[in-house]
């Protein structure tokens, strides 16, 4: 009974990261003209390995700077199609309007920083 217990506390401790839609085209477009690395993200409810993916990226706009990170429910189609993004936890990297890094389901802190690193 404690084992499952834990294994709630832990999964609904991964799903207290505000998953929120953050995109807007606007302010999309406004990033890329000042110049700053864009990140983008999708997300879908319940879903672990988005919580972490967030979380990591959520730091990453503190650590870093000229930076905007955006990120959005992958059941918005509209959203989805203007990035061509079919699933959860796609991790998108912009720099100077063009897409220079894309993930599916990469949660590791090392591996995301080097991306956004790479990008700046």
């Amino acid at each position: 009974m404690k084992k499952i217990f834990i294994f709630f506390i832990f999964v609904f401790a991964f799903n207290a990261i505000a998953k929120e839609t953050t995109f807007n085209k606007e302010l999309f477009d406004k990033a890329q003209s000042e110049g700053k690395v864009v990140i983008v993200s999708s997300w879908v409810k319940y879903c672990t390995s988005c919580a972490s993916q967030m979380k990591v990226l959520d730091k990453a706009k503190n650590d870093f700077n000229n930076i905007e990170y955006f990120k959005f429910d992958v059941r918005n189609k509209e959203i989805a199609d203007l990035f061509n993004i079919q699933y959860q936890t796609t991790l998108l990297i912009f720099k100077n309007n063009k897409e220079v890094y894309r993930s599916i389901g990469e949660t590791s802190r090392e591996a995301i920083y080097k991306a956004i690193k790479s990008s700046i």
